[in-house]
């Protein structure tokens, strides 16, 4: 995608750094005074709608952060720099603002995404449709978001912009380490054609158990079912820090120049910094990030600590004679304590009771993945959402993917949004209250639609 065609050449820098800005809004039952049937609209148009409560003030401006990288790509290549970026944006993000008729933010991202000009500078990233946290989404609905982004994304932007797509990241960061869910989980990724992961520092591991040594090179994410299945992805890592500081200020600049090349195979190659960040929420994203990227990108262009992507990093080190084999093999955290006692092909009711008496002789012990925050579970406290979300997709899987519902049907489209759009993760982030409410409310408007037998061609009467 971009051998050949980058100005950058690894060989003849010392480091370099990536920043990736994530764009998210979900879509909530807010569009109307009774929940039970309100419209589903953008959080963003209801903030638009009521610019006097809370802080929805800053909707205009969070408008203008999705389109501004437009408007800095092209300047800062009419003046010979040399910008990067990397972008991802939810494809409940993507469909709100179609539906609230801000087509003037497709209108600045169409270039970035499609102009051979300028999309040297840009990445994609692809995510799951709903920003739903793998860990704790049914492993086939996370396929399913994983397929509708690129099948929305391909809508927006053509087929070919699909085809550069090689990196994924994860929503909230999180990584699933129960063994099975954790395979399941790159086998999608895998099978969804899907080259590179991004994972947080402090969610993966060494195979020995110990903390990564050399986080700013690229590793290989090996996981393991309970089955003795195996399947393995390049894994780019985050590091710790507090992500909207550093992307909004530009730190993994800074880090990136006290950095020199370092030994991999044989080969002394530079070491990238990775961060990502919200790219609207805050008042750095929202004001200090636009100048100072600029400034930046003017000052790093040409120099020996380059701004790059990282599909454009690994294309030129793997050119280098370096293989995926070749990189450090990493697992999801906690997973040794489990290999210490469990064989690949023992099987899952081996590995359930080998987690249980992991978790009855520490209570730090979980299976619960590990996200950008190491605090926050993402499956306690929350049945008010979760038992709900777990029974639509149930239904969803009983009374249309088993009955071989098509994929084209009403039915099967407008169950799909509604779980899709359940199982955003904002629906747990933010606790109990309004949020938990809209993502139950989305999860019965689910279950509803499938098992109702009262209209043609619904998914109750089998499609």
């Amino acid at each position: 995608m971009f051998l050949g065609r980058s100005l950058v050449d690894i060989t003849g820098i010392d480091s370099a750094f990536a920043v990736a800005l994530h764009m998210h809004q979900p879509l909530i039952p807010a569009g109307g005074p009774d929940p039970r049937t309100a419209a589903i609209v953008s959080n963003l148009q209801w903030m638009l709608e009521h610019p006097d409560v809370g802080d929805n003030h800053n909707a205009p401006v969070f408008h203008w952060c999705y389109k501004r990288m437009g408007e800095l790509i092209p300047q800062l290549l009419a003046e010979g720099s040399q910008p990067r970026v990397m972008l991802e944006y939810s494809g409940t993000l993507l469909h709100g603002l179609r539906r609230a008729g801000l087509d003037d933010v497709f209108d600045a991202l169409r270039p970035l995404t499609c102009d051979p000009e300028v999309r040297q500078a840009v990445e994609w990233l692809g995510c799951p449709w709903g920003h739903a946290v793998a860990p704790s989404t049914p492993v086939q609905d996370y396929r399913l978001h994983v397929r509708a982004w690129q099948h929305h994304f391909a809508a927006i932007f053509g087929l070919e912009a699909l085809g550069r797509v090689r990196g994924f990241s994860p929503a909230e960061m999180a990584l699933p380490n129960h063994p099975d869910v954790a395979y399941a989980f790159v086998r999608t990724l895998n099978e969804c054609g899907y080259g590179w992961l991004l994972v947080q520092e402090h969610t993966v591991e060494l195979p020995d158990g110990r903390p990564l040594e050399r986080p700013h090179l690229p590793h290989r994410l090996v996981c393991t079912s309970s089955a003795g299945d195996r399947a393995e992805i390049v894994a780019v890592v985050k590091t710790q820090g507090s992500d909207t500081k550093l992307v909004g200020q530009l730190q993994p600049y800074d880090e990136a120049k006290g950095l020199s090349r370092l030994e991999l195979a044989g080969r002394l190659v530079p070491p990238l910094v990775t961060q990502i960040a919200d790219g609207e929420n805050g008042g750095v994203m929202m004001n200090e990030f636009p100048p100072k990227y600029l400034e930046v990108v003017r000052e790093c262009s040409g120099s020996r600590t380059p701004m790059l992507n990282v599909t454009e990093y690994l294309e030129q080190l793997f050119a280098t004679g370096i293989q995926p084999a070749d990189l450090p093999v990493i697992q999801p955290l906690y997973q040794h304590r489990i290999w210490q006692q469990l064989a690949p092909g023992d099987g899952p009711d081996r590995l359930a009771d080998v987690i249980g008496r992991l978790r009855h002789e520490d209570s730090r012990f979980h299976m619960e993945g590990g996200s950008w925050t190491s605090d926050l579970s993402w499956v306690r406290g929350y049945d008010q959402v979760l038992i709900p979300m777990e029974r639509a997709s149930a239904l969803f899987h009983d009374w249309v993917l088993t009955r071989g519902v098509p994929s084209d049907d009403t039915c099967y489209r407008e169950a799909l949004l509604h779980l899709l759009a359940a199982e955003t993760s904002c629906y747990r982030y933010w606790g109990e209250g309004v949020w938990t409410d809209y993502g139950a409310e989305l999860a019965r408007r689910t279950a509803d639609i499938v098992t109702r037998d009262d209209a043609p061609g619904s998914c109750g009467d089998g499609g």
